[in-house]
């Protein structure tokens, strides 16, 4: 996975995210929109409405006081826990 800024502000984001599909874009899109701040999250990868781009780009607004790149670090880390929880119960269940 490759990411890239495209642009930032105090309270938008919007960065390429190479190597990933609609599995993973959900995930993180999803995290960041359960994330105190978060004000709108969303990703786009249709090349043929945006202009021939191949990966997908995720763009995060944040409510004031809140930077988006802090926002993404809190998702990121969210669904880590999650994934080591689930791996956890897993491995538990598992005979």
């Amino acid at each position: 996975m490759e990411l890239r800024v495209i642009d930032k502000t105090d309270e938008e984001l919007r960065m390429e995210v190479a190597g990933e599909d609609h599995t993973f874009m959900n995930v993180i899109k999803g995290a960041l929109l359960e994330t105190d701040g978060v004000a709108a999250a969303t990703y786009d990868m249709n090349p043929e409405q945006s202009g021939g781009q191949t990966e997908p780009i995720l763009s995060i607004k944040t409510e004031a006081g809140v930077d988006p790149l802090d926002a993404l670090g809190e998702a990121s880390r969210n669904v880590q826990t999650t994934v080591e929880d689930f791996s956890a119960a897993f491995e538990a269940a598992a005979p």
